[in-house]
Order: C-alpha cells, then sequence, then structure tokens
C-alpha cells in the first residue's frame, strides 16, 4: 500500500508540475527578439491545421543558404515548452540558423509507439521543411531535427522515414523504440547524435519498457543497441573515439562521455554523448520538475550548442 501510495503522489506531483510549467509558459510566445520576431504561425498538413513557433535570428539572410532546425516538445508539452526548455533561440541568434517548435496534436507526436496513432506527424514535418525553405531560403543540405523524450523518439523516426529531408537528427532522452527498429526498411544514412543520462527514470539507459511511474510507453533497445544500430546503417567505424568532457559543475551529480563513430557512408558520423547520472533531462536547461521525478541536469554540457555544433558539421554529403 505504502509503494501505491508513494507512485500515486509521484504521478500527483508530476501533473501538478505540468500544469505550472503549462500555465508559467502559456504568455511566453514572445512578440520580439532582437531584430525579428517570433512568428506564432500554422499551416496545413494532413487534413488538420499545424502549428508552429518560428524563431528568425537578427539580421536573417534569406540568400544565403541556410540552415533550419526542427525541435520536437516532450510528451505533454507544446513547440514554446521546448523553445524555453532548450534556450536554443540564443545559439540560433548566435550562428544565425532558424529554428521551429512545432505543436503536437493533443500535446504528443506519432513517433511510432501507438502514441498518437493516426496523426502523420511525418508529413507535418515534411510539408513544414517545405514551407519554411520555400519562404526563407534553407539550403535543402542542412534540415535538421532534435527534441526531447517523445520529441526525441520523433526525431528517430524522421531519421527513418524522412531521411530524404533531414541530414542529421539529434534525439535527447530517447531510444530507438522496438516497432520502429522492426518497421524501419530505410538503408539512407543520417548522422545521429544521442544524447542520454544513465539515471533517466522514465526512458531507461538499458531499455526496455518506457514510461516508469507515469505507466507504459512502449518498449526501446538501449542506448548503446540504438547507437549500434545507426552505426551499422550509416556504415561508421565500429570501434569509437571516446573522450571524457571537463567536468564544468563537479557538484551537479553528473559527468559526460563523448563517443564518436566516424567513417560512415556519405560523411556520417554517429554520437553518443553518455551522461552519468544524468536523469530525463536536457542537459544546461533548467530543472523543470523535481529529481525524485525526472533525475539530475547536467551542467557539464550545454545541449543547445553542442547539437547545433554538430548539425553544422554534418550537413548532407
Amino acid at each position: 500500500m505504502r509503494q501505491l501510495r508513494s507512485t500515486v503522489g509521484a504521478v500527483l506531483v508530476f501533473l501538478l508540475a505540468f500544469l505550472l510549467v503549462s500555465t508559467l509558459t502559456a504568455g511566453c510566445r514572445r512578440s520580439g527578439s532582437g531584430d525579428e520576431a517570433d512568428l506564432v504561425d500554422s499551416i496545413r498538413s494532413g487534413g488538420r491545421e499545424r502549428t508552429y513557433v518560428l524563431h528568425v535570428p537578427p539580421g536573417y539572410d534569406e540568400g544565403a543558404g541556410n540552415s533550419l532546425v526542427l525541435a520536437f516538445h516532450g510528451h505533454g508539452g507544446q513547440g514554446e515548452n521546448q523553445e524555453r526548455l532548450s534556450g536554443m533561440e540564443a545559439v540560433s541568434d548566435a550562428n544565425g540558423f532558424l529554428i521551429a517548435y512545432p505543436d503536437g496534436i493533443d500535446r504528443g507526436w506519432n513517433d511510432g509507439r501507438g502514441i498518437n496513432e493516426g496523426i502523420d506527424d511525418v508529413g507535418f514535418a515534411r510539408d513544414l521543411v517545405e514551407k519554411l525553405s520555400a519562404e526563407y531560403g534553407v539550403d535543402p543540405k542542412r534540415v535538421y531535427a532534435t527534441g526531447i523524450s517523445n520529441g526525441g523518439f520523433m526525431s528517430f523516426r524522421l531519421a527513418c522515414d524522412a531521411p530524404d529531408v533531414f541530414a542529421a537528427v539529434a534525439p535527447v532522452a530517447a531510444l530507438m523504440s522496438v516497432p520502429l527498429v522492426e518497421s524501419n526498411r530505410s538503408t539512407t544514412p543520417v548522422s545521429l547524435l544521442l544524447m542520454n543520462g544513465t539515471g533517466d527514470p522514465l526512458v531507461p539507459w538499458e531499455g526496455g519498457q518506457i514510461g516508469g511511474a507515469l505507466g507504459d510507453r512502449g518498449e526501446g533497445i538501449s542506448t548503446q543497441a540504438s547507437i549500434e544500430y545507426w552505426v551499422a546503417l550509416d556504415g561508421c567505424a565500429t570501434t569509437p573515439q571516446a573522450a571524457r568532457l571537463p567536468d564544468m559543475d563537479p557538484g551537479d551529480g553528473t559527468t559526460v562521455t563523448q563517443y564518436v563513430y566516424p567513417g560512415g557512408r556519405d560523411s556520417t558520423e554517429v554520437v553518443l554523448c553518455e551522461v552519468t547520472g544524468g536523469g530525463h533531462t536536457w542537459p544546461g536547461g533548467y530543472q523543470y520538475m523535481r529529481e525524485s521525478i525526472i533525475g539530475r541536469t547536467s551542467r557539464d554540457l550545454e545541449a543547445s550548442e553542442y547539437i547545433w555544433e554538430f548539425f553544422r558539421d554534418h550537413p548532407r554529403d
């Protein structure tokens, strides 16, 4: 009974925290940043009106063959939540790339695990890239996807189902789901960066049931198996180049080791950032829920900057 009460209590805390975060961010779609405005817009896709937030950096040059990043929120969130969590617009401003934060139907993505079945989110991503590319002069070789949790699983799906669109993807706190592994028929190489925490209570490092105390959210293969899947598909070297990153905050309870698998087909590469002690979090982002629910946030790595540098260095060949 005590265990049941503990589980129920954790779920209630999660729901209350989510409502608090949603309330705090509901009015945070900013009217402007720097020289340009953040645009809240919509597009017709799959018979539905789909919405997104677009951040245009100051001084954006539409004729420069620019990069586009789609950043997908986790389950229960919206694009504005991912914008706030990642702080990626600051990286956009410093480096001049477009970033779009799409909104999922019912706050989720059809990432292949049976969530939001019947919603064509791959089609939505394709349509959004086509629209923004036409309007903002995006280089088709420099289109990328990232996201956390459900959004990270969605990034994996786009690498499988839209490799002609996305040159590289960077899932955070996510795995290759068992259904996606079983259904994927693509052999097109895509560069991949994965950031996972060994202490993630919702998406376990070793794979298995996803969701923890929040309920069954499907099954994933392990972090290492997810990496090996893409190393094999891309044709990368099977022995990684390993390096321990500087422990920038010894008090955060985490360390980061980087594993680089170079030499893939069409100049692709696979990278794993193992966040030892890290939780279901965005490294360098804010602690959006209590550690007892989602685990620790690492301060040894600024995920948004690292992800952009990976994207910048891995356009389509």
